[in-house]
């Protein structure tokens, strides 16, 4: 009996090419693609060269028709503005990949490599690879244009406090550095008594104007001239400016308040000390430890004044010192501070050492303060207080000696300061030597409060501090979990060094 074989699946032919005769697999085209590239070139209309824009002041490239955006080189956001300049003509093909091609950081070009596919004769679909070169141009963008024109703003804040210690100017200026307000800024100009922030446009100047009144207590009012007017579109240009007048109170000053606001506040004493200066001014009373948070509208409801300025801060040696039981809140008092130790003291002057003058006095630095160790404070007693509430209180209410804070050697504390803050760029006069010694004040009074501290950005110092047996007087420090390193990278790994060689 015979089989029948079952027939071999058909095997697919070749064609010869139309145009060279070769020998391909059947194609709509009937062409290899060789011949077919001769033919068709699917990246006809694509422009190989373009022109960018690279503003060298500020590092940012222009994003028709009016964006400015940063990118470093070889990044996705530069390959997408590179893609949008040619994005109509990319429109009659299917993009499949694109990429950089390495070019030297300084030749002001940009390669990039595009494979695009088409559909071309009767079908058949043909990529092809092609390289697109782009001129980088400088120009100038309209802010930089702004900041060199120096003069050319639009809106101005000016921040006044009138005292005579900056304390609360350098936690603020931490505060602006932490949340990134000053980069708006076209300039930033320090005066006798406040700073100065210039912006390019009014909106921005509401910024710095809500921020600061969220951060500090204070109180602001604004003005606007007209800078010229075009009756035909009915168009004003305004220069806008806006008062910010922060409470004129400061860390370690005393305060007398007024009967009426010490009664609100749960009938503390009016003679109070100013601990900390935050979104509010934080009291303190010596006598009995009771604390109270003024806000900006309640300081400007019930003002006062500083009794002394910091100037004025004497030495005294601790004599004896004895802690106080607490006692028995009356009805409607307030808040007693929990982190203070009240106790009742007797001290005298360094510089009454060779007489027997001591003075008594009620102070809340119990927990630090023990026989024999220095304290600054004010005296009292042998001044003249010029103060219209101070001067109406019964003089058996008035202390003789209220004692601010302990007193430690200053030139330890930098010798061993192992971390450091970074500053705002601004016009200023020039730092004297009384300025220096308050930021230092300011120094001090971070390492003391830890409160402060979680509201600012404190960073390690590359210096190692120099450390003997004897520096270790008790002085508060700052630990390193506190501290942020104060990272250089490296411009080469972002590009942005590139940039620069790019445009100069």
């Amino acid at each position: 009996m015979e089989y029948m074989k079952e027939p071999a699946a058909p095997s697919q032919g070749n064609i010869l090419c139309c145009q060279c005769g070769i020998p391909i697999p059947p194609n709509p085209a009937n062409m290899c693609v060789a011949c077919l590239r001769t033919q068709v070139d699917i990246t006809e209309g694509i422009p190989k060269q373009v022109t960018v824009h690279f503003c060298k002041q500020c590092e940012r490239y222009l994003q028709p028709p009016g964006t400015w955006v940063l990118c470093a080189l070889e990044s996705r956001e530069l390959l997408t503005l590179c893609l949008k300049k040619i994005k109509a003509s990319l429109s009659k093909v299917r993009l499949i990949e694109a990429g950089f091609v390495w070019t030297e950081p300084h030749s002001r070009r940009l390669k990039v490599k595009l494979t695009v596919q088409k559909e071309v004769m009767n079908g058949a679909i043909l990529q092809q690879v092609f390289v697109v070169e782009y001129v980088v141009q400088p120009q100038m963008c309209d802010d930089c244009h702004r900041v060199e024109a120096k003069d050319f703003w639009k809106a101005v804040v000016q921040v006044r406090q009138k005292t005579l210690h900056k304390k609360t100017f350098y936690y603020l200026e931490q505060l602006i550095l932490k949340h990134r307000l000053h980069q708006n800024t076209l300039r930033i100009k320090e005066i006798h008594d406040g700073l100065d922030f210039y912006y390019g446009s009014k909106q921005n100047a509401q910024k710095m104007i809500d921020f600061l009144q969220c951060t500090v207590p204070s109180r602001s009012k604004s003005s606007q001239r007209l800078i010229s007017h075009d009756i035909h579109s009915n168009t004003y240009n305004y220069k806008s400016t806006f008062s910010v007048e922060i409470v004129p109170i400061c860390k370690d000053n005393v305060v007398c308040l007024s009967p009426k606001l010490a009664q609100s506040l749960g009938n503390m004493g009016q003679i109070c000390v100013c601990i900390r200066v935050t979104s509010t001014v934080h009291l303190i009373d010596p006598n009995t430890l009771q604390i109270a948070d003024i806000d900006g509208s309640t300081y400007w409801r019930h003002p006062f004044n500083s009794l002394f300025h910091p100037k004025q801060l004497e030495e005294f040696i601790v004599i004896d010192i004895t802690r106080v039981q607490e006692r028995k809140q009356g009805a409607g008092a307030g808040m007693r501070s929990n982190k203070h130790t009240l106790a009742e003291a007797w001290v005298q002057k360094t510089s009454e050492m060779n007489t027997d003058h001591q003075y008594f006095c009620r102070t809340h630095l119990g927990h630090l303060l023990n026989p024999g160790d220095l304290v600054l404070g004010f005296d009292l007693a042998n001044c003249n207080l010029n103060d219209e509430f101070a001067n109406k209180m019964n003089p058996h209410n008035v202390p003789d000696v209220v004692l601010i804070k302990k007193s430690y050697d200053r030139t330890k504390r930098q010798r061993r300061r192992n971390w450091k803050l970074k500053e705002l760029d601004r016009d200023r006069e020039g730092m004297d030597t009384d300025d220096e010694r308050q930021y230092q004040d300011f120094l001090e009074d971070l390492e003391e409060d830890e409160a402060i501290r979680r509201n600012i950005n404190i960073y390690k110092d590359s210096k190692i501090p120099v450390e003997s047996d004897t520096d270790d007087d008790g002085a508060p420090r700052i630990s390193l979990a506190e501290m942020l390193e104060d990272l250089h990278i490296s411009q080469d790994a972002t590009g942005a060094e590139g940039s620069n060689m790019m445009t100069e």
